[in-house]
């Protein structure tokens, strides 16, 4: 049977437009459609158990995953088939889920899964900028408790205008690259990369966005009712008991209230609030504590969380005792480890990051292989957040989804600082030792000061700040630099990152419904004092990059060489350049550059001696002498005819001096006139038509004796002929030899 199918189109403008179909694929699953733009085609399915799970949070599962069949290839490695989701695909899945995750009713618990797959794929169509499109049209065909329709949009800017989802050759271009995740009436996500903008044009951008988010929205809504919009599936609520609710508040508030109040450490105020909930329970009897034990820890989160935004909100306090602008203690330091070959310490109040920098070649670039982008960084920053960072201890199972996120928004931060001439592939690596509020922010210090330490040149210093939002009402307020606890009580995590001169990169995440871009402009130009007050922190401890690497870090020359020499360098089977790198202590690595027809060599080693011998032996390589040029040469070879001489500017070449060209006076001997290790100059005259051989001569560049007559060059041909013609006439005396016979 022929289904039915249904379908919405949405106009991206340009002739670009994006179709959402359901009917035809996987009709199994509670909600199904297939998302295209162009040749660019997504899968996206959704099921969610019937039965709520025994856990009091959403086990939500978002999976991103690109098929290589989708652009017509093969996975690489030894496995033919797609493994493990590589660093792209969670990032696309962090960014859905952090917009789907506050959507679903809080008491819901059934577990549920988003499958987002690429099944063709298009080189001019970006297909994350699609999934969570897809994910929120899945969704609003199914019977699935959801708040509202969501979608996501990437926002460009070339020349000043601004592009909803551009391709990846348009993004080259553009300085912002941001992906807004919204409803209809509210943004809800930001996360992106800039060159150095202005707080008031992120917030246009953003705005830029929504407008088209709001389209894709609306085509949503529409494709559920054509379908038939299903009615909302019946789930059992949680548990609730107003009288119960009332009455731990009014135990816990005040108490809470004060330990909040006191401003004490993280350690201390969790031991006080332990001590509070105790306290409470121990009002009750062990049968109450067995049937409500559950609801007492629920209402006893609710009224610690009401009395810290309360305090907040009230009298402009924090937990820790600072104000909504304050920035807590920072102490900085660089070269701490003295075998890397940078690295930096950033300590602010309890977060604390050690950033360590390598250099490598070309050879080290990370290289990326997805069915819908394929290349290679020349930097990268990987962050590790170790469970003792916390105080905890828990298994490690491979790197977090978090881990690869926080490590990304730090990468991007910095990327663009770092010159487009540095010749290293350079590593950053972010070990957290500390964990209270903003660890990801705390990379971007320590990577800026290890990167300067390294002596990467960097074009400016890069610091980040973590803002929070606490809102009840009309009444706000704006926190800078928040704490762990804040981040999890408050309505907004809003990350930014920049130069002195603008944002670099943000990422941000609203868990209250409509944001006034008012509070939202006010927010980043707070986070730009604050951030303007921890680079002044990193300057305090490195001023600028330092001048060179260090001593025992690799040195990096590049030189552009001719393809055609490449060959002669490498050697036949490598054998030149691994006996080159062997003698020198250099790793030497040759890439060619198709648009220049030139081969890129990069000569890396600690030891300048070893560098210079390996620009001398390419130098000799090139070497080209011009004719009619003086050169010095020193006798390498005694020859009877001769001697072999070695240009002195590029060992290597030789040419043969003829013994000839030694000196006006006729030479019987070669060592009557030079001998070997002599250096003298001598004048190139280029190949010699009669021997077809480079021709020099040291005799041109001496004075000519008086008196002194040449004699005539030998005519050789015109000996031979004679001879011949000799030869020819006696033979012709002659008889035939069958004449004699007869």
């Amino acid at each position: 049977m022929i289904p039915k199918v249904f379908k919405e189109v949405i106009d991206l403008g340009d002739g670009r437009e994006i179709s959402i179909e359901t009917g035809k694929l996987a009709k199994q699953a509670h909600g199904s459609v297939v998302v295209q733009s162009g040749k660019c085609m997504l899968l996206c399915t959704v099921v969610s158990n019937y039965q709520q799970s025994d856990v009091d949070f959403l086990p939500l599962t978002v999976d991103y995953r690109e098929k290589f069949a989708a652009a017509g290839r093969y996975p690489g490695g030894f496995f033919k088939r797609e493994a493990r989701p590589s660093d792209g695909e969670v990032l696309t899945m962090r960014l859905v889920d952090r917009v789907l995750r506050p959507l679903f009713p809080k008491d819901y618990h059934a577990e549920t899964q988003v499958m987002i797959q690429l099944m063709s794929h298009d080189d001019d169509v970006m297909p994350d900028a699609m999934a969570g499109l897809a994910a929120s049209a899945a969704i609003q065909l199914s019977d699935i408790p959801f708040e509202t329709p969501i979608s996501e949009a990437r926002v460009g800017r070339i020349n000043g205008e601004f592009i909803i989802n551009p391709t990846q050759s348009q993004l080259l271009e553009s300085d912002i690259d941001m992906m807004i995740g919204a409803s209809a009436d509210s943004v809800m996500m930001v996360e992106g990369e800039m060159d150095e903008i202005s707080e008031e044009e992120m917030a246009e951008a953003i705005k830029f966005a929504h407008e088209a988010i709001k389209v894709q929205c609306a085509a949503q809504v529409k494709l559920a009712e054509a379908v038939g919009k299903k009615e909302t599936r019946e789930y059992e609520p949680e548990r609730e008991d107003e009288d119960l609710a009332k009455k731990i508040h009014e135990m816990a508030y005040d108490k809470v209230y004060a330990v909040a109040k006191a401003g004490s450490s993280k350690h201390e105020r969790s031991s006080a609030f332990a001590e509070i909930k105790e306290e409470i329970k121990a009002t009750f009897s062990e049968e109450e504590l067995e049937d409500l034990g559950g609801l007492i820890s629920k209402y006893y989160s609710k009224a610690e969380k009401a009395a810290i935004r309360d305090l907040t909100l009230n009298e402009g306090l924090r937990l820790d005792g600072r104000k909504t602008t304050d920035i807590r203690p920072i102490w900085c330091e660089v070269d701490y480890l003295p075998s890397t070959h940078g690295s930096a310490i950033f300590t602010r109040g309890e977060t604390q990051a050690l950033a360590t920098v390598t250099l490598g070649t070309s050879r080290e670039a990370n290289q990326i292989d997805m069915p819908s982008f394929e290349g290679e960084e020349r930097f990268y920053l990987h962050y590790n957040f170790p469970p003792f960072s916390t105080g905890e201890a828990r298994p490690i199972r491979g790197t977090s989804r978090r881990e690869v996120g926080h490590g990304n928004l730090a990468q991007r931060a910095l990327k663009g600082m770092v010159p487009e001439d540095c010749p290293y592939t350079v590593r950053v690596v972010s070990e957290v030792l500390e964990s209270n509020g903003s660890s990801s922010m705390a990379t971007v210090c320590s990577g800026t000061m290890a990167l300067m330490d390294a002596g990467v040149q960097l074009k400016k210093p890069v610091s980040g700040i973590a803002m929070g939002l606490i809102s009840e009402g009309d009444k706000y307020a704006v926190l800078s630099d928040i704490l762990g606890d804040e981040d999890h009580l408050g309505d907004m995590d809003f990350k930014v990152t920049g130069t002195a001169d603008g944002i670099t990169a943000c990422q941000m995440d609203i868990k209250v419904k409509g944001l006034s871009y008012e509070i939202l402009v006010k927010a980043l130009k707070q986070a730009r004092e604050g951030r303007l007050h921890i680079l002044d922190k990193l300057v305090e401890t490195i001023a600028q990059p330092n001048a060179d690497v260090k001593a025992h870090a690799p040195k990096m020359i590049t030189r552009r060489i001719p393809n055609e020499f490449i060959g002669a360098l490498i050697g036949p089977g490598g054998k030149v350049i691994q006996e080159l790198q062997k003698e020198t202590k250099t790793t030497i690595v040759i890439n060619e550059d198709p648009e220049t027809e030139e081969g890129i060599v990069e000569i890396l080693g600690t030891n300048q001696d070893g560098i210079d011998a390996v620009l001398a032996k390419i130098d000799a390589l090139l070497f080209k002498p011009e004719v009619g040029s003086i050169y010095e040469v020193k006798v390498i070879k005694m020859l009877d005819f001769g001697a072999v001489v070695e240009y002195t500017e590029a060992p290597g070449n030789e040419v043969l001096l003829h013994v000839s060209e030694l000196a006006w006076e006729r030479t019987e001997n070669v060592s009557d006139v030079v001998n070997m290790g002599d250096v003298f100059d001598v004048k190139y005259f280029g190949l010699d038509p009669r021997t077809k051989k480079e021709k020099v001569s040291r005799k041109a560049i001496l004075p000519k004796p008086e008196g002194f007559k040449e004699r005539p060059p030998r005519d050789n041909n015109r000996d031979n002929r004679g001879n011949n013609r000799g030869r020819d006439n006696r033979r012709d005396d002659r008889k035939p030899r069958g004449d004699k016979r007869d």
